[in-house]
């Protein structure tokens, strides 16, 4: 038996392991080349004294810090190869102006980590962007609806509606288009492998692929679904 039904086992350990490389990839380089970028001497003094930590349990933590927002930046394309490995859709990979495609129910999206992950005026650009592969005549995604999805929203509730994102030039919201569309996270996996809860059934076996992989047992993963609650209700 697969461990999810809507994904097989090779295309999820695939994906784990290309994300787990990038964490360590990042670890190291964080490691190796600390000092290249600039470290804010006022913060590092203020952390040690605020945080009451000596000097080396803070270099622990802001080379962690610098490794944790390289992976993160990676998360959401670990999202984008988990559901374009699910039937009927197709994963467009890195570079490409869209992420997922669904010819058969004509859906594109366009998936980030995190509701934060595009400032608040930079999606208006996003919206336009969505338009222009949907509604000229002459577009091969004619009469298809686009999402944008936050894995991760800004609050634990679920909702499918028209994206309609401040547009900060123009001092106005963008026009509603019920074909350009915002979803969270747990929604669009729903949407997509056509069965609930899929979100929390990937969260959930996530620990026993990484320990299959890496030989290292994943501990307190009661707490660490705590957090998942937190995130989606």
């Amino acid at each position: 038996m697969p461990k999810l039904d809507w994904i097989s086992d090779e295309m999820l350990s695939k994906s784990v392991v290309e994300l787990l490389t990038i964490a360590k990839q990042a670890k190291k380089s964080a490691a190796d080349e600390f000092g290249k970028n600039v470290i804010d001497p006022f913060s590092a003094l203020f952390e040690m004294t605020g945080f009451e930590t000596g000097y080396e349990n803070w270099l622990i933590g802001e080379t962690s810090r610098q490794a944790q927002k390289t992976l993160q930046n990676h998360i959401g394309e670990f999202h984008q190869n988990i559901l374009g490995a699910c039937k009927r859709w197709e994963n467009m990979h890195t570079g490409n102006v869209i992420d997922l495609v669904c010819r058969e129910e004509k859906i594109i999206a366009e998936i980030k980590n995190k509701f934060n992950t595009i400032s608040g005026g930079k999606l208006s650009e996003l919206y336009y962007s969505l338009d222009r592969l949907i509604m000229p005549q002459n577009s091969i995604y004619k009469n298809y609806t686009a999402y944008y999805v936050p894995v991760i929203p800004k609050k634990p509730a679920r909702y499918n509606k028209a994206f309609v994102p401040s547009d900060k030039e123009k001092k106005v919201k963008c026009p509603v288009n019920e074909k350009i569309r915002e979803t969270d996270g747990a929604s669009f996996y729903d949407m997509v492998t056509g069965k609930a809860n899929s979100l929390e059934e990937l969260f959930q076996v996530l620990p026993s692929v990484i320990t299959g992989i890496t030989g290292k047992k994943i501990h307190d993963k009661e707490k660490l679904i705590v957090f998942f609650k937190m995130a989606y209700g």
